[in-house]
């Protein structure tokens, strides 16, 4: 049983975490921080959490598990708050969606990563933002991904292990590199391609027409690029050199498939299609298991 957990950043992602310890039972006390005091209001009057602080050096004091679940371009002035209270009988644990800049970010504050500090990402989200769009489901089956480093403690790292668990995710280890290589292209690349066909489409004279007309497919292609520009800014400029690389990539990917169009190449063409409903077959046939 956590005696007091303290969640900075009540949004959708932390807001879900508290909803879900509630809702399990894990611990005595959810304290919140959250810079938004109208967000931070919100979440009280919601029994989201107990006890709110717009102070992160407040919010974390004595608490036993500190879930820091803000932009990861805010981690350098997060972790510089929680120095002056930062205890070793606590653990400390994110949810950012890259992760060596956390880790530069803690080196640059702390002079190393500190032990008790557990680096994590849950591959969870949704469109919609603030503590309104949260819930105590948002983790069940989803995963979670930790990428502790050399000198995290083993302790530590099953502590926040056995937590995610207790609310239904999935956890893996990765290395922290790897991590953003791979979610580079699952997921940071797909939001920056949603939000240029968008931006694209928007800028368009007959723009009305086009979004009148558009069916299921844009839809949901786009869907992610309703998503809190603030934290797809972060994470861009965060991972930028990976998801540069990608866009580079995609490019001439993008380029093969206008010369075939162009020149009427249906045997390539339809091959290309094919082995594109494969590779997806195979993704959904991975969720499964």
């Amino acid at each position: 049983m956590i005696e007091r957990l303290c969640i900075i950043g009540v949004g959708l992602i932390g807001g879900s975490v508290a909803r879900a310890a509630r809702a399990k039972g894990l611990c005595h006390e959810i304290v919140g921080v959250d810079a938004d005091t109208d967000n931070l209001r919100n979440a009280l009057e919601c029994g989201v959490i107990d006890v709110g602080f717009s102070d992160a050096k407040q919010g974390a004091a004595n608490a036993d598990l500190v879930m820091i679940a803000t932009p990861v371009g805010t981690f350098d002035a997060i972790l510089g708050a929680l120095k002056p209270v930062w205890s070793t009988r606590a653990v400390v644990t994110d949810a950012g969606s890259t992760k060596c800049n956390v880790i530069e970010s803690a080196e640059r504050i702390f002079g190393e990563v500190p032990e008790n500090f557990v680096p994590g990402h849950p591959i969870a989200g949704a469109e919609r933002s603030g503590v309104d769009a949260s819930t105590a489901d948002l983790y069940q089956g989803k995963r979670v991904i930790l990428t502790p480093l050399n000198n995290t403690s083993p302790l530590a790292i099953k502590r926040v292990e056995r937590f995610w668990q207790a609310i239904g995710a999935k956890v893996s280890e990765m290395e922290p590199a790897h991590h953003d290589e791979v979610l580079a292209a699952t997921s940071h690349l797909p939001h920056v391609l949603a939000f240029t066909l968008t931006y694209m489409l928007g800028k368009k004279d007959e723009q009305q027409e086009i979004f009148q007309y558009a069916a299921g497919g844009f839809r949901d292609f786009t869907r992610i690029a309703s998503s809190d520009p603030k934290m797809w800014l972060d994470i861009c400029l965060a991972n930028r050199r990976q998801i540069v690389s990608l866009i580079h990539q995609f490019r001439e990917e993008l380029s093969v498939a206008a010369g075939l169009i162009s020149r009427g190449a249906e045997d390539e063409l339809y091959s290309l299609f094919s082995e594109a409903r494969s590779a997806r077959q195979r993704f959904l046939d991975q969720l499964e298991k």
